[in-house]
């Protein structure tokens, strides 16, 4: 059986104008703000500015975004969709049943980098644009201004983004036609220019320049929005995506080639302070180019942040963080609030923007962890690939081109570690080891699960059921169970039904979450064990969809009262004359992990500091929507077992001689008359 999801239905991914319009909106954010940025670190890479290094410049970024953003990510990375939905962590739960185990660490690393990327890239982009304001008054606070932006940005996500979200796409739309006609309008100051269209441009800078690691540090700059386009697949569709990126990609090469133009024919009154993107623009619309930058900076802003919520939402129900509250501001898909990440977000973004001071040491950091992530979707893509028996004669060679290119940007953007680069990668190492242990520890506890076949105690639970000197606990008594199969039980049930304290009820219910690797799955089935006792239910849940476990079962109930498979009605006689439903009582079973487990030395550092983070996550009421005024949690202790463990000896018993009751002892004097008669 299976009941209406209204959360996670799919959005109408349909081809249109309007649909187009709304894609700039979400998926070009980053991307689209690059040009802000990206030549003013080409001029900045270089002291000796001249017509062959500016056109060797803007061919590798050319070639960049045709190879990595439109080949990699629009072409290939768009076609391994999850049911519709894109992004590292959907094309991980693609694969993970079908390839190697090991790929989990590949889905860890590349998340987390993403993640951190997400701290510096609205801290970039909204400071670029806020230092334009320099070219009207040099003195502009522009650290406190960010400060406001970035605090009122965040500050807004716990209301939703609906109604400004409308006006996103249109206003993206208004700042790709204006940065491509500006761009367009200089390219006649250096006609030249049209050159960097021939690769030889830029394989000829990258041989004969020494510092060409500096310049493609810079490079890849421009390409650093690839990533969030694919994540962005499931809100916009694979068509959207593809069309409205022909006209995205004109007006970025336009912008680059006008900017370079602009800079040979000026590059003898450059200055250090200079950012090539104000200066083309005519001093009349110069505030209006600020204003528009700004915008830009916070959609694109807005879209990281976004996504990060989306990322450790699925990193939630898959099993590589611990469940968080997670609010849903408006009734759109995907939107939704995490008040956690939003605050710890907020904190890391605003010391970025305190420690760098200004966009052009931001450079100097940025781009570094976005490399590793795009390296391990490659990764990922390759096992796509051969899980749908592509010709190992296009998947190698494609796979092995995008490793080395990526693999070489990794490369050059490792001079960045030491320059503030560090910054980003320390935060992904941490989230990182949290994914890991949290992974691993739920595996290790998910092996000490011990089932039982049911079938043996049907006849106890009649017994218990029918038995009056047991007290009622109530009319329905719901277990959660980790176990799916339809006559399999963990022992702790049993223990907890029958052994610690005997519950009686009238039903008895097993109820089974788990996640499926489709993302909007939202489905289940009922089997009746022993009629009107007990009832197995498992619920089946998107990795995208929250488990509300609460609502669910309360439709299931509807469903079956409906198919007349289940009586609500109580089963007290004063409550059931008058119509009055039965109670329902959700048990818990919580397992605590304790130090005297037998494990290895590696395994006890996981537990330990999993016991640590469990401090951090939501409780299991809370994480499955349950009223709290109708759960019980009982605590059992996890005893893991791994290894040999010695076997207790029982001691042989020691028989004690039987009490004999002592002889009289008699004075000496009269042993002493004893003895003299003796001798007489």
């Amino acid at each position: 059986m299976a009941f209406q999801d209204n959360v996670g239905h799919k959005q109408c991914h349909r081809l249109s104008f309007w649909g187009l319009i709304v894609t700039l909106g979400i998926v070009y954010g980053d991307i689209g703000t690059s040009p802000l940025y990206v030549m003013r670190a080409i001029v900045g890479a270089t002291q000796v500015i001249d017509p062959d290094y500016i056109i060797g410049a803007v061919s590798c970024i050319i070639w960049t975004i045709t190879l990595q953003t439109t080949v990699k990510y629009v072409i290939l990375a768009l076609q391994a969709d999850n049911n519709g939905e894109g992004g590292i962590l959907a094309l991980y739960a693609l694969i993970r049943k079908h390839r190697k185990r090991w790929l989990y660490l590949v889905a860890i690393i590349g998340s987390s980098t993403l993640i951190a990327d997400g701290v510096i890239t609205p801290s970039i982009t909204v400071m670029s644009a806020v230092e334009g304001l320099k070219a009207y008054e040099p003195s502009t606070p522009v650290i406190p201004i960010c400060l406001c932006i970035i605090t009122v940005l965040f500050f807004i996500q716990q209301f939703g983004t609906e109604k400004i979200g409308r006006l996103f796409g249109p206003l993206m739309f208004i700042w790709f036609s204006m940065i491509g006609i500006i761009g367009l309008a200089h390219i006649s100051d250096y006609a030249h220019i049209l050159y960097a269209f021939n690769p030889y441009y830029a394989i000829r800078l990258l041989i004969h320049d020494p510092q060409w690691f500096l310049i493609l540090g810079a490079v890849f700059l421009c390409t650093t929005g690839a990533e969030a386009l694919y994540s962005d697949l499931g809100h916009c569709g694979e068509k959207n995506i593809r069309i409205s990126w022909v006209f995205v990609k004109i007006t970025l090469l336009l912008s680059y080639l006008g900017q370079g133009a602009w800079i040979i024919a000026h590059r003898g009154s450059l200055s250090p302070e200079l950012n090539p993107f104000y200066a083309i623009m005519p001093h009349g619309m110069l505030f209006f180019g600020i204003l528009m930058a700004t915008i830009a900076a916070i959609i694109a802003s807005q879209a990281l942040i976004s996504g990060s919520f989306t990322i450790f939402s699925e990193a939630m129900n898959l099993s590589f963080w611990p469940r968080q509250r997670i609010k849903y501001p408006t009734d759109i898909k995907g939107q939704l609030y995490i008040p956690i990440v939003n605050l710890c977000l907020w904190l890391c973004v605003s010391l970025v923007v305190i420690f760098f001071g200004n966009s052009s040491r931001m450079e100097a950091a940025y781009g570094l962890a976005i490399t590793i992530t795009m390296l391990m979707t490659t990764l990922l893509l390759r096992e796509f690939m051969l899980q749908r028996r592509v010709s190992k004669w296009i998947v190698f060679p494609v796979i092995t081109f995008f490793v080395c290119m990526e693999s070489l940007f990794l490369i050059a953007n490792l001079f960045k570690f030491v320059h503030g680069g560090w910054v980003t990668l320390s935060l992904a190492g941490i989230i990182s080891f949290i994914m890991y242990v949290w992974y691993n520890a739920s595996r290790i506890r998910n092996t000490q699960v011990l089932p039982l076949d049911i079938r043996k105690y049907f006849q106890v639970l009649s017994d218990i059921k029918a038995d009056d000197s047991i007290p009622k606990f109530a009319t329905n008594v719901v277990y959660l169970s980790k176990l799916s199969k339809d006559y399999e039980v963990e022992q702790k049930i049993m223990y907890s039904i029958i052994n610690k304290h005997p519950v009686r009820a009238d039903h008895y219910w097993l109820l089974h979450v788990s996640y499926e690797d489709e993302p909007s799955t939202l489905a289940y089935s009922f089997t009746s064990l022993i009629p009107d006792t007990l009832f197995r239910v498992n619920v089946r849940l998107g990795f995208r969809v929250q488990p509300y476990v609460n609502q669910y079962f309360r439709q299931i109930i509807e469903d079956l009262v409906a198919s007349h498979e289940f009586d609500l009605a109580s089963c007290y006689p004063s409550l059931k004359k008058e119509g009055i439903p039965g109670n329902f009582v959700f048990v818990i079973i919580k397992r605590i992990y304790t130090s005297v487990s037998t494990l290895t030395m590696s395994k006890k550092m996981i537990m330990g500091t999993y016991n640590f983070l469990s401090k951090m996550k939501q409780s299991i009421p809370a994480a499955f929507g349950l009223d709290t005024s109708n759960v019980m949690v009982e605590k059992v202790p996890l005893i893991v077992k791994v290894g040999n463990v010695n076997r207790i000896q029982r001691e042989l018993e020691r028989i004690e001689p039987e009490c004999i009751e002592p002889k009289r002892i008699k004075p000496e004097r009269n042993k002493f008359k004893k003895n003299k008669k003796t001798r007489s």
